[in-house]
């Protein structure tokens, strides 16, 4: 590492169990990139089934013995708070080593990824004191009542295209109703989850409450999942991963919610506000370098406003600064590997063969000779049953497809094995809550989109997965019911 870098990222590359930062059981390691130069960051401990193992362990020891179970609704409110304005006091330090582990720009990784990772513990923060049973009029001279109750040992595991805030996504509601989590991040961006332990351990948390295990999926996410001491696993990544974690899951009957891939609808009619429609358009497909689950990498265009439509969306999708992701007014930043790089060219290539037409972008790029950059690209005349319209890319690569009507919007946005997310853009508002209620998805959008907040619920209809993150019924991902039966009779 040169010594700028080892000014830039101060992290314990370590493993976090128990409170302390150890090695890997093994005493491996493995190495940490920047995308945006191509070069070494850091060596990381590599756990595996054996740290799974410890780490699993003490969360065990956590929930049950210690000062968390005998913790307070109110004082773990008080912690979680704490854990949020800490985010806030080291935003710059944690944004900046978040950009130099993903690529991406420093404008989300500061101004949108850390504000919303602290509101994220801010908000769990208040129902942490909201969560109660129920009383029940039962026949009888009975009093019936319900207790909700924390699963025990969560396990969660997080993609690398969000790497802080989707930790902050599964950790803040598993403490806040009461639950120890062993959370592993993904190989490619462990860095600010084992920063993350830090503001922990600073906020007071109590040692074993969250561990923190970097390692790859066959080796440690696959001791997680089948791993009997863990009651829940909440995954963020792809649909075949989320598969596979089913399978591996029922061994155990843990509970499980799956935030899985996204091929998402961008619906734009004629009478929309089209110059916020193109606006929307770039934001769904380009924000976060199209390495976005909820990317609306399909924009269905009504046929009557495709040709001013697209003359608008070219010329501002061409213009996007590409550079280092370090720098304030970049906007796209370079992909988090040279694996997905390829990937995401690969599908261009597709596009092309399939006779879809570039009509911008689409080729690699470079910053100071360096970095795994794509321009930009957009397709037009593309057909859903092309490779480029059913397949998740993960990458600034959009699709476009021309619709008649209503009907037809609505019937093509339907088709895909993904349920993530739609948009629609319209001035007539009962055709836009006509769509929304038809658009099989788990969030819609009206004249805008990526909106998302602590309060709202997130997820996924049909091969995007189950259970909804954020908001009050994230809470029920990490309870339990318990019915308990009194007899009041003399």
């Amino acid at each position: 590492m040169t010594p700028a870098l080892q000014q830039e990222i101060q992290v314990t590359g370590k493993l976090f169990i128990g409170g302390e930062f150890r090695a890997a059981v093994s005493e491996k390691t493995f190495e940490v990139t920047n995308p945006a130069r191509e070069s070494h960051l850091m060596a990381v401990s590599e756990g595996a089934a054996a740290d799974i193992d410890l780490a699993v362990k003490a969360a065990q020891k956590a929930f049950s013995e210690g000062p968390w179970p005998k913790m307070s609704a109110a004082e773990r409110g008080r912690l979680l708070w704490k854990i949020g304005d800490l985010l806030l006091e080291n935003a710059d330090e944690l944004a900046r080593i978040e950009t130099l582990n993903n690529g991406k720009p420093i404008f989300e990784s500061r101004q949108i990824d850390l504000p919303a990772a602290a509101a994220c513990f801010h908000y769990y923060a208040g129902w942490t004191t909201k969560i109660h049973g129920e009383t029940i009029p039962v026949p009888g001279n009975f009093l019936n009542y319900t207790l909700r109750e924390p699963l025990g040992v969560c396990g969660a595991i997080i993609p690398w295209n969000f790497p802080l805030l989707m930790a902050a996504w599964k950790l803040a509601p598993a403490l806040a109703t009461g639950n120890t989590v062993v959370l592993k991040p993904a190989e490619q961006t462990p860095l600010t989850a084992l920063k993350l332990a830090e503001i922990l351990r600073q906020a007071g948390l109590p040692a074993g409450v969250v561990n923190i295990v970097p390692g790859f999926g066959p080796t440690a996410g696959a001791a997680l999942v089948q791993h009997p001491g863990v009651a829940k696993i909440a995954f963020t990544g792809s649909t075949e991963v989320g598969k596979q974690i089913m399978r591996e899951a029922s061994g155990t009957l843990k509970k499980l919610s799956l935030e899985l891939g996204g091929k998402s609808p961008n619906i734009v009619f004629a009478d929309a506000d089209l110059d916020a429609a193109v606006r929307g358009a770039i934001t769904g497909i380009f924000y976060g370098k199209g390495e976005v689950c909820m990317a609306g990498s399909r924009l269905l265009i009504e046929q009557s406003a495709h040709d001013a439509f697209m003359e608008k969306l070219v010329e501002r999708a061409s213009k996007m600064a590409i550079g280092d992701p370090l720098h304030p007014k970049t906007r796209i930043g370079a992909l988090v590997s040279a694996a997905q790089m390829n990937k995401v060219l690969g599908y261009i290539d597709a596009g092309n063969r399939e006779g879809a037409r570039l009509v911008t972008g689409g080729e690699r790029a470079l910053v100071d000779g360096k970095g795994y950059f794509v321009k930009p690209a957009i397709f037009d005349g593309v057909a859903n049953s092309m490779k480029i319209a059913r397949e998740e890319i993960f990458g600034p690569v959009l699709a476009t497809i021309e619709f008649r009507d209503l009907h037809d919007a609505i019937e093509q946005a339907n088709q895909t094995m993904y349920g993530l997310a739609a948009a629609v853009w319209t001035r007539d508002i009962k055709k836009a809550h006509r769509a929304a209620r038809a658009l099989q998805a788990g969030t819609v959008w009206i004249n805008n989109y990526n909106m998302l907040d602590a309060a709202s619920p997130f997820g996924g209809y049909k091969m995007s997965g189950f259970g909804r993150e954020l908001g009050q019924h994230a809470l029920d991902l990490y309870t339990q019911v318990k019915s308990v039966w009194v007899d009041l009779s003399e």
